[in-house]
C-alpha cells in the first residue's frame, strides 16, 4: 500500500491503538526489498487486504480486546508496542496465523537471540518474521551528497540505520537457519522476512538529499529542527496549526485528538521556543496538528526538536567507523 493510501486509510479509524495496528500494517517499509532481505507482507492480495481493512474497521468500531491484551501486557518500549500490535494481529486477523512469538534460541547454555515471529500463510507457507520499528534523524549533509543508511541516526546518538540493517541480515534473519532453531520442533520456515516500519526525518529548511538505494523511496517522512530555528518555523505555520510533544508510544501513526478531548497548544501568537521544549537537553519529537471539520484536531506534521550542538554531533556520529 502506497504512503498516501494507508493514510487516508489510518485517517478514517478513531481509536488510538487502532490506529498504531493500522498503520503498523499498512504504512511503507523504511527498507527497500534487497537479495538476503525479502520484506514481510501483511497480506498476500487486494482480497487479503480487504479482509484486513474490513477487520480493522469493525476493532475500531469495538476496540476492547485489543485494549486488554494491551493493558495485560503493558509495554512500555515503542518496539514492544508494535510486537504487542502485531502479535494481536497474527492472532484474531483474518488470514495469516501466529504460530509462535519470541522464540529464545539457545545453544549450550547461551542465548544466539529471539526468532520474533513464526507465521503460517493461507497458503501453508510458514514465515519467520523480525519486527523493527525505527525512528532516525538524516545527519546534516553536504550540498548534493547522496544520504546512505550510516547517515540515519537514532535521536540520542546510540542507533545507527546501516548498523540495524546489518544487524537485522545478518544475525536476526539467521536465527530460524542455525542449527539449534531445529530442536525447537517448528520445522524450517520457508523463508525469513524483515518487517521494518517507521519515520525518517529530514533536516527543516534543507533540500531533500538524494536516497541509497536501500532505503525505500516512499517511507513516512517528517522534519527535524534547532531550538535556534522554532521561532521562524512556527511563525511560518497557519495561524491555527497546534503542537504537542509525542510520548514515546505515540510514535507509530499520526495522531488525532478527538473533539472535546483538549486541544495541542497553539503556534500563535507567540513563536518563542517554549520552556517544555527549551528546558529539554534530548531531541523531542512534537505533533503538529490542524482543525478537522468533525471538530477533532489531526496531526499534519511531525519532527524533532533538538538542541543547538545536535547537529555537530550527529554529523560526527554518522562518520563515526563502526
Amino acid at each position: 500500500m502506497t504512503a498516501g493510501a494507508a493514510s487516508s486509510f489510518v485517517e478514517t479509524l478513531h481509536d488510538a491503538a487502532v490506529r498504531d495496528l493500522a498503520w503498523l500494517l499498512a504504512s511503507p517499509s523504511l527498507l527497500a526489498a534487497a537479495p538476503g532481505a525479502p520484506l514481510a507482507q501483511p497480506w498476500s492480495d487486494a482480497a487479503e487486504r480487504a479482509a484486513a481493512q474490513a477487520w480493522l474497521v469493525a476493532l475500531d468500531a469495538a476496540p476492547e480486546a485489543l485494549h486488554r491484551a494491551l493493558e495485560g501486557l503493558r509495554p512500555v518500549r515503542l518496539g514492544r508496542y508494535a510486537e504487542c500490535l502485531l502479535e494481536f494481529f497474527l492472532t484474531h486477523g483474518p488470514a495469516l496465523r501466529l504460530v509462535a512469538a519470541n522464540l529464545a534460541l539457545r545453544i549450550n547454555g547461551r542465548t544466539l537471540g529471539e526468532v520474533d515471529f513464526l507465521v503460517d500463510t493461507p497458503g501453508g507457507r510458514r514465515l519467520h518474521w523480525e519486527l523493527a520499528v525505527k525512528c532516525y534523524l538524516c545527519a546534516p549533509m553536504c550540498d548534493g551528497d547522496a544520504a546512505s543508511l550510516a547517515d540515519f541516526v537514532g535521536p540520542n546518538l546510540v542507533d545507527r540505520f546501516d548498523r540495524k540493517r546489518a544487524r537485522l541480515i545478518e544475525h536476526q534473519l539467521r536465527l530460524s537457519g542455525r542449527d539449534g532453531f531445529a530442536l525447537l520442533g517448528y520445522g524450517a520456515p520457508s523463508d525469513a522476512q524483515v518487517f521494518i516500519k517507521g519515520w525518517l526525518f529530514y533536516p527543516h529548511g534543507a533540500p531533500l538529499p538524494r536516497l541509497d538505494g536501500e532505503i525505500a523511496p516512499d517511507h513516512p517522512r517528517g522534519f527535524w529542527l534547532t531550538h535556534a530555528q522554532w521561532a521562524a518555523w512556527a511563525a511560518a505555520q497557519p495561524a491555527d496549526a497546534g503542537w504537542a510533544v509525542l510520548p514515546r508510544l505515540a510514535w507509530l501513526a499520526p495522531r488525532r485528538i478527538a473533539a472535546g478531548a483538549g486541544a495541542p497548544e497553539p503556534l500563535a501568537p507567540a513563536h518563542a521556543l517554549p520552556a517544555g521544549l527549551s528546558e529539554r537537553q534530548a531531541p523531542a519529537l512534537i505533533g503538529v496538528y490542524g482543525p478537522a471539520a468533525d471538530g477533532a484536531w489531526r496531526e499534519t506534521a511531525r519532527g524533532f526538536v533538538v538542541p543547538d550542538d545536535w547537529p555537530e554531533r550527529a554529523r560526527a556520529f554518522a562518520a563515526k567507523a563502526d
